[in-house]
């Protein structure tokens, strides 16, 4: 083997070392992976949380309530027939600004950082109790 071959050899295994470290994804991280890093994990009331019913506070129907996001999937704590205990979600857009749920509601989304969410969605259940059919905001904390 002469010198010239193996000039060529090590260059062209350092030209494959080189493309093959170029990262996966160039662009970096969608809108929908960094929300999904701030929406991921349990929300509740915390010191400042609360649900408006048409601008009405009506927090005190859902005493406790909690929210958690995993992958495509959600789990509440004391939705009374506002909030299924657990269901999917989706992101309805590729902006990450609105979520759909299992329900066929459309949650849009006002406020997500690592430590607030504020959504509103209009909810079309029935009857005087929990769940009265109208525009909700929810405010909470992580």
């Amino acid at each position: 083997m002469n010198v010239d071959k193996i000039k060529l050899g090590v260059l062209i295994m350092f030209v494959g070392l080189i493309m093959g470290c170029k990262p996966d994804d160039p662009t970096g991280p969608t809108a929908k992976d960094l929300a999904f890093q701030k929406l991921a994990g349990n929300w509740d009331y915390g010191t400042s949380g609360r649900i408006t019913l048409d601008g009405e506070d009506v927090s005190l129907n859902y005493p406790g309530f909690s929210l958690s996001f995993t992958d495509g999937t959600y789990t509440t704590t004391n939705g009374g027939d506002l909030f299924r205990a657990t269901g999917t979600w989706t992101w309805a857009n590729e902006a990450a600004g609105c979520i759909n749920l299992d329900t066929g509601e459309q949650v849009m989304i006002i406020d997500l950082t690592t430590t607030h969410f504020k959504f509103s969605f209009t909810h079309s259940g029935g009857g005087v109790a929990a769940g009265t059919s109208g525009n909700y905001t929810v405010s909470l904390e992580k």
